[in-house]
């Protein structure tokens, strides 16, 4: 099942992303072409209130040209010296700009990829609690149009089972969440 990297091509250069094309040799021998999209991580997190809300937000998504309803995500940021941010920094910084919340009880409750068949991106899953407001919060950056929504677990679950929330990592997040709540891990 293991394919060998023959050649690699970039095809293009973004700020968050970018192209490749690799050429593989499978277990027989025989050579395919790989398209990928490479992607440094993001972080998600299930900010929960202590009345069982998750914090959620609603966005507009060009590539999809919808406005979704999503748990806080961002990008694990570039640092200065060409590395990647760690994911439990970026987890803090990005449900402070996202929401306005700070939270005291953190845990990590897994990762995962986003779409394994052509991109590279590993999203780290967070739950978030003991939320509280942070004084001055001036809202999100100038470039995200976000509008801020607690909805309670239970209405979370049914939107996404009923097709509503259509969002990866927002189902992936509530479904873990159903599951450690109905195994009494909350």
């Amino acid at each position: 099942m293991h394919e060998t990297l023959v050649e690699r091509v970039e095809l293009a250069r973004g700020k968050l992303i970018h192209f490749r094309l690799d050429t593989i040799a499978d277990a027989d021998g025989e050579r395919h072409l790989r398209e990928v999209v490479v992607h440094r991580g993001g972080v998600a997190i299930l900010a929960l209130t202590a009345n069982h809300a998750v914090l959620m937000v609603r966005q507009y998504r060009h590539a999809v040209g919808e406005v979704l309803l999503e748990i806080p995500a961002g990008t694990l940021d570039r640092l200065d010296d060409g590395g990647t941010e760690s994911p439990d920094p970026a987890a803090r910084r990005e449900l402070a700009e996202e929401t306005g919340y700070e939270a005291t009880n953190w845990r990590k409750l897994g990762l995962f990829f986003t779409a394994p068949g052509f991109a590279t991106e590993t999203m780290h899953l967070y739950l978030a609690r003991e939320l509280h407001a942070i004084d001055g919060y001036g809202g999100p950056e100038a470039d995200e149009r976000l509008e801020l929504e607690e909805v309670p677990l239970e209405n979370a679950l049914r939107l996404a089972e009923g097709g509503e929330i259509r969002d990866a990592k927002t189902l992936v997040g509530l479904f873990w969440l159903d599951r450690l709540a109905e195994s009494g891990g909350l």
